[in-house]
């Protein structure tokens, strides 16, 4: 506590005016301390060497000390956040969604950035807390749309989910990669911009995100985590377990250190299987709501995949096998055989891995002009524009020709 508050505290001043002084016995009063003196002392003696620990341990630690856990809100007033989903095309973006929502709807191809909302009693009273939630269509081709819901206002409450088609594996590196590093910059210039204004929350932001990966993590210096919560959820599990172990395997692990090196939760999901559901819709409500989280992980790659930001380990995860022919190898006797592999950081080293186990599909762009993309055929819409182009045609040709007979009578020629 700060010397201000504790002055704001302090018994009143016992001095005499010079009238009270002629009369009163005493002639002085001894300058003794206060207990208000004492505790103000004690409070800065204590603070100071809080700040000279916490300085000297770096920065995982000050992010621990000043960020133990989860920021508490105030049960006495609503709070909004935001959620923006993003991922591949028909990745089951807006199950996850309706899910969440609770809404028994049937879902629907999003178009572009679609918008809606959800809310959540608060302390059985009339506050709600608001969830805006935001979904991009079109996989990876509108990512530039990312600008819309990512901004300093909300900056502060959003959280960002990432679907990837485990039933696809085809397309999960291409998608993840792409949506990632879009995320990235876009974050990092949006608290740029709060660090303008506001320095304290925007390092504040930073801090939450690193104390969830504490102080002792064996490999905070090794990790690029993005200062916002990100959930990365792979979907269509009830496909995807039917695949060969190997393959599986490989796709886990490499999703894995994905997540684990972005500081990203990760987890599978099925509309089909209500427990992924509910784990689901836990862990999106503990993003938006600050509800209760079950911290129990699952690793084996036989299983669902569930782990949280901060709970995994490079150790744990494993070196990536490299593939050679028929042959698999440890990435140590592969490096002995590929000279570039010396240089490969171990991300791109489960890069590589995936990407020759699973080439990637490119992903279709949307045409440059979508009016003529036969999906979104309107016929009345359609014969008034043609109309129209037929009109703007006719025009053009009419101010050519008009140019060309005034070029004409001044003696210019076009």
């Amino acid at each position: 506590m700060s010397r201000r508050v504790y002055d704001s505290i302090k018994p009143p001043d016992m001095s005499f005016d010079d009238e009270d002084k002629k009369d009163a016995p005493i002639k002085s009063i001894p300058q003794t301390k206060c207990i208000w003196d004492l505790c103000i002392q004690a409070t800065e003696r204590a603070e100071l060497n809080t700040t000279r620990e916490v300085d000297s341990k770096g920065p995982f630690l000050k992010a621990c000390l000043m960020f133990p856990g989860v920021v508490q809100e105030n049960p006495n007033k609503s709070v909004e956040s935001t959620m923006f989903v993003v991922g591949a095309k028909s990745a089951a973006k807006t199950s996850i969604i309706l899910r969440f929502l609770d809404r028994d709807e049937q879902p629907k191809p999003t178009t572009a950035l679609e918008y809606t909302f959800g809310r959540r009693s608060k302390n059985n009273n009339m506050l709600k807390d608001v969830a805006h939630v935001w979904e991009l269509g079109g996989g990876i081709a509108l990512s530039n749309l990312i600008e819309v819901p990512i901004t300093k206002q909300c900056i502060k409450n959003l959280s960002v989910v990432i679907c990837v088609d485990l039933s696809k594996p085809e397309t999960i590196w291409t998608t993840i990669e792409s949506l990632l590093n879009t995320i990235k910059l876009r974050v990092k210039k949006v608290i740029a911009e709060l660090k303008r204004d506001c320095p304290s929350e925007a390092n504040q932001l930073v801090a939450e995100c690193l104390a969830r990966y504490g102080s002792d993590h064996p490999d905070k210096d090794n990790l690029d985590i993005i200062p916002v919560p990100i959930t990365i959820i792979g979907t269509k599990y009830d496909e995807f377990q039917n695949f060969d172990p190997e393959k599986k395997k490989i796709i886990s692990k490499t999703l894995r250190y994905v997540a684990h090196h972005h500081g990203a939760h990760l987890c599978y999901f099925s509309s089909k299987m209500e427990a992924l559901v509910m784990k689901t819709r836990g862990l999106l409500g503990h993003l938006v709501f600050k509800t209760q989280l079950s911290k129990t992980i699952t690793t084996d790659h036989s299983k669902p995949i569930y782990v949280l930001a901060g709970m995994d380990a490079i150790s744990q995860i494993g070196s990536p096998p490299a593939i050679v022919g028929s042959r698999s190898t440890t990435l140590d006797n592969y490096n002995i055989n590929d000279t570039h592999s010396l240089y490969w950081s171990p991300l791109d080293q489960w890069k590589q891995l995936f990407l020759s186990t699973f080439p990637q599909e490119a992903e279709a762009m949307l045409p440059e002009d979508p009016t003529k993309d036969s999906k979104y055929n309107e016929s009345i819409i359609d014969s008034v524009r043609a109309q129209k182009d037929e009109e703007l045609e006719r025009f053009k040709k009419l101010q050519e020709r008009k140019m060309r007979e005034e070029a004409r009578r001044e003696g210019r020629v076009m």
